[in-house]
C-alpha cells in the first residue's frame, strides 16, 4: 500500500479508517478514546503513551477524598474499561517529547526514539500551575502530588492554600476536617470568582468559617518560603505545608511549533476534535481542547464530561460516522467543598444576569442561573445541596441552543426547574 499524504488522510468521516491509531496521554480521556475505538469495532493497531508511569486514574477524587482515599481510584474500576488490555501497546512511562508532520505520517519523538500512526489522538491532559519562585509549594493534579501532600497533612499542620478556586476550596474543607490548620489566600475579592463571578463566590464566604478555615480576600502573595507566604502588605502567613491552588493549564508544550496553539497552550477544535489548522488525522480531546459549540461557543478544557464524553464524538467522526455521536457536550463541573455539594451546567458570561434560585441562607440548598442579558436564554446553572435540581439542569444543556427559562417560575425553589421552560 501506497505511503498516505496529508491530503490523502485529511479526512477520515470518508469509507476508509486509520490503519492505526497513537494517543497521547494516559488519562481519562485516553481511555474513553481507546474503549470508543474498540466499542465500534476498530481492530486496527492502538498504541498509547503516558507520562506519569502509573495506570489510568481518575482525578476528582485527588482533591475529593485526599485524605480518606490513600489509593488511586483506577478508570479500569470505576468504567469498566481496562486500558492496558484494550490498547495494542501502552507505555505508561513514555511521555512524548515532540510531534514531526513533515512526513506521510504524524510522527511523535519519544525517549526511545519516534513513533508514527495514520491518525493521532492529543490527550496529553494538563499540569497544575506553579509561578517561577513559587518552588516550596506542593501542587495537587496527579497521584503523585497527591500523596506528597497527603503525608504532610498531618493534625495540627499548619497550611495554607492559595487559591480559593475548586480544588483550593476542596482541600481546605477535607484538610480542616481532619484537624489541619488552614488558611486560605485569594487575590480575588471573593472564591470561585473565575468559574462563578463575584456576586455568587462571595455567597461561598460564610462556608470557610463554619468549616473552621480562614480566609484571606483580596490578598496577593508576592513570595513562598519554607516558613510560610508573604503577602503584598508586607504580612507573613506562617505554614508548615503551602499548596498552590491557582489553577492549570494544558500540557502541549511538547508540541511547540507542531501545531497552532492558544495563549494557555490549548488547541482549538472543532465539534468532532480536529486540530484547527492541522491535517485532519490529527485530534485533539480532554483538558487540551478548546472546542467549539455551536451552544456555548468556545469550551476550555478541563471538564471531567468532556473528557468522559468528548472522545464518543472524536472516534465516530474518525472512523466515518460523525452522526452516531452526541458531539456538543455542555461544561460540567461537580464539586465537593466546605460541606456543601455543588454542579455546574453550563458557562457563565461576566456579562451575564444572574438569578438566584432560593435562599442561600436559608439552610435547605439553593441555585443561580445565568441569563444572557435582556433575554430567556441561560448560560449556565448551578446547584448548591439541591441533588432534585441536579438531573433537570443537565437535561436541559442536551438541545442544540440554550435553554430557555421564565425567570418567575425559575427562581422558584418549590417548583420543578423543568416547570420553568418556555
Amino acid at each position: 500500500m501506497p505511503a498516505r499524504t496529508h491530503d490523502d488522510h485529511s479526512d477520515h468521516a470518508g469509507p476508509r479508517p486509520p490503519r492505526d491509531v497513537l494517543v497521547v496521554g494516559a488519562g481519562l480521556a485516553a481511555t474513553q478514546t481507546v474503549a470508543a475505538l474498540r466499542e465500534r469495532g476498530y481492530d486496527g493497531r492502538v498504541v498509547v503513551l503516558g507520562a506519569e508511569g502509573i495506570a489510568p486514574y481518575d482525578r476528582p477524587p485527588l482533591s475529593k477524598h485526599l485524605l480518606d482515599r490513600p489509593r488511586p481510584t483506577w478508570l479500569a474500576d470505576e468504567l469498566g474499561a481496562d486500558l492496558l488490555s484494550l490498547a495494542d501497546e501502552v507505555r505508561l512511562g513514555t511521555p512524548a517529547r515532540g510531534l514531526s508532520l513533515s512526513g506521510a505520517r504524524p510522527g511523535v519523538l519519544t525517549d526511545d526514539g519516534v513513533l508514527s500512526a495514520d491518525a493521532l489522538v492529543v490527550a496529553s491532559g494538563a499540569h497544575a500551575v506553579r509561578p517561577p519562585g513559587w518552588e516550596a509549594a506542593l501542587t495537587l493534579h496527579t497521584a503523585a502530588d497527591a500523596e506528597r501532600l497527603r503525608a504532610a497533612l498531618v493534625p495540627g499542620a499548619r497550611l495554607v492554600v492559595i487559591g480559593a478556586g475548586w480544588i483550593g476550596a476542596e482541600v481546605a474543607g477535607v484538610a480542616a476536617a481532619a484537624g489541619v490548620d488552614v488558611v486560605v489566600v485569594e487575590a480575588n475579592g471573593a472564591p470561585l470568582v473565575a468559574a462563578l463571578g463575584p456576586t455568587v463566590g462571595e455567597l461561598t464566604v460564610p462556608w470557610y468559617a463554619t468549616a473552621g478555615v480562614r480566609l484571606l480576600t483580596g490578598e496577593h502573595v508576592v513570595e513562598v518560603g519554607t516558613n510560610g507566604v508573604s503577602l503584598a502588605d508586607g504580612k507573613l502567613v506562617a505554614a508548615d505545608v503551602v499548596l498552590a491552588a491557582v489553577g492549570a493549564r494544558p500540557t502541549t508544550d511538547w508540541l511547540a511549533g507542531a501545531l497552532p496553539r492558544e495563549q494557555d497552550g490549548s488547541l482549538r477544535v472543532d465539534e468532532h476534535h480536529r486540530v484547527l489548522g492541522a491535517p485532519g488525522s490529527v485530534r485533539a480531546v480532554g483538558d487540551v481542547a478548546l472546542r467549539r459549540s455551536p451552544r456555548h461557543g468556545w469550551v476550555p478544557g478541563g471538564h471531567w464530561d468532556g473528557a468522559l464524553r468528548g472522545p464518543a464524538a472524536l472516534v465516530a467522526d474518525l472512523l466515518g460516522t460523525p452522526a452516531d455521536a452526541v458531539t456538543d457536550v455542555a461544561p460540567y463541573v461537580f464539586s465537593t467543598q466546605l460541606g456543601h455539594e455543588l454542579t455546574l451546567f453550563g458557562a457563565p458570561h461576566p456579562d451575564d444576569e444572574v438569578v438566584l434560585r432560593g435562599d442561600p441562607a436559608g439552610g435547605e440548598g439553593w441555585g443561580a442561573l445565568w441569563f444572557r442579558r435582556g433575554s430567556a436564554d441561560v448560560g449556565a446553572i448551578l446547584t448548591v445541596d439541591r441533588p432534585r435540581d441536579v438531573g433537570a439542569a443537565r437535561k436541559l444543556f442536551t438541545a442544540p441552543g440554550l435553554p430557555r427559562l421564565d425567570r418567575t417560575l425559575a427562581v422558584d425553589p418549590g417548583r420543578p426547574l423543568r416547570e420553568a421552560s418556555v
